[in-house]
């Protein structure tokens, strides 16, 4: 505290040092001016000001210090009792500004918090009327016109399905279950709900599970797996999706999704799992989001699942989830 208290001053102090040697160099030199008293006023001088500088020492010190202690307790209990005015100004203005931003983020994350219950709550009375048309369009005859309803409904669907996940992933932790789970039933799951687009699209699936269970939370793989078999059936037509899942060379458990669509642009590799990326190949896709991959990354990271991502241009793309060991899961399932 002394170095960086003399440090802060250090103009002042070489100021008032040179100052005094001048005083004593024009008294050296002017045999007019008799050089004993001039020495021994530098001499009182230099006592007075060192004395001074003692004081205010440990009064501005005091005072940081307490400010040092209120920073590192968040609280204004720590801070001394300010001795000058301005210190108590200081004093003040920090009070009144840590009063204020204590508010204001309460306010606001209550805001937020109204504002995604609100959202949760519309998006499930929504839920009812898109079960009421499912089971409608289900009873038409028309074959056709059944499957151009059916495509549309999967589509407001989905999108209310991302929607609802997007607003639960900030309290993701809140809501896993780390287990091990089959992984043939939740595959099995997605591809029936996307059914009726993939006959539409003439997209079938051959599925090979060599392993068949992986160690996460069924409900949040089942999403992650969702967004990936959402966007293989979305860029494909005429030509199946294959679905494998291997252990890798490190023993870890691997899921593999590869279809035989139109490809990503090596340029927009780098940028699929940014929020809100559409493609640079097809920008006038307005069916696209750019939140599905997004919102997957964040899941897998969540669950310790790595998404890696290969594609070629007019070939297909090839999606790898990388699933974590037992010993990974230590701070999600506190074993």
């Amino acid at each position: 505290m002394v170095r960086k208290y003399i440090k802060e001053r250090c103009s002042w102090i070489l100021l008032f040092v040179f100052f005094h040697l001048l005083l004593l160099f024009v008294a050296y030199i002017d045999s007019a001016i008799p050089f004993k008293p001039v020495v021994y006023i530098v001499f009182l001088s230099s006592l007075i000001s060192i004395s001074f500088f003692i004081i205010r020492y440990h009064k501005e010190t005091k005072f940081y210090k307490g400010l040092e202690d209120w920073d590192q307790t968040t609280g204004i209990e720590g801070i001394t009792e300010a001795q000058s005015p301005f210190e108590q100004i200081v004093e003040t203005s920090v009070t009144l500004l840590n009063e204020r931003y204590q508010r204001e983020t309460s306010q606001h994350l209550i805001g937020l918090e109204q504002e995604k219950d609100e959202l949760l709550s519309w998006i499930h009375e929504v839920k009812t009327p898109l079960t009421a048309m499912q089971l409608m369009i289900e009873r038409m005859n028309d074959e056709a016109l059944k499957g151009q309803l059916m495509y549309e409904w999967l589509r407001i669907h989905l999108l209310l399905d991302q929607q609802l996940h997007q607003k639960r992933i900030p309290f993701i932790m809140n809501d896993l279950y780390v287990e091990l789970s089959l992984l043939e039933p939740i595959i099995f799951k997605e591809i029936k709900e996307l059914k009726s687009w993939c006959m539409q699209k003439g997209i079938g699936f051959d599925v090979s599970l060599q392993v068949p269970e992986v160690l996460t939370d069924a409900k949040w793989l089942g999403f992650i797996l969702r967004q990936l078999l959402t966007n293989a059936v979305k860029y494909s037509e005429n030509s199946d999706i294959f679905i494998e899942s291997r252990f890798d060379e490190d023993n870890k458990t691997i899921v593999e999704i590869k279809d035989h669509g139109r490809g990503i642009d090596p340029k927009d590799l780098p940028r699929i799992f940014d929020k809100g990326f559409t493609s640079t190949t097809k920008h006038q896709d307005h069916a696209a989001t750019g939140m599905g991959l997004y919102l997957a990354k964040k899941v897998a990271r969540s669950l310790h699942i790595t998404i890696d991502v290969t594609s070629k241009l007019g070939v297909g793309t090839t999606c790898t989830l990388t699933f974590p060991q037992k010993n990974d899961f230590e701070s999600i399932r506190g074993m």
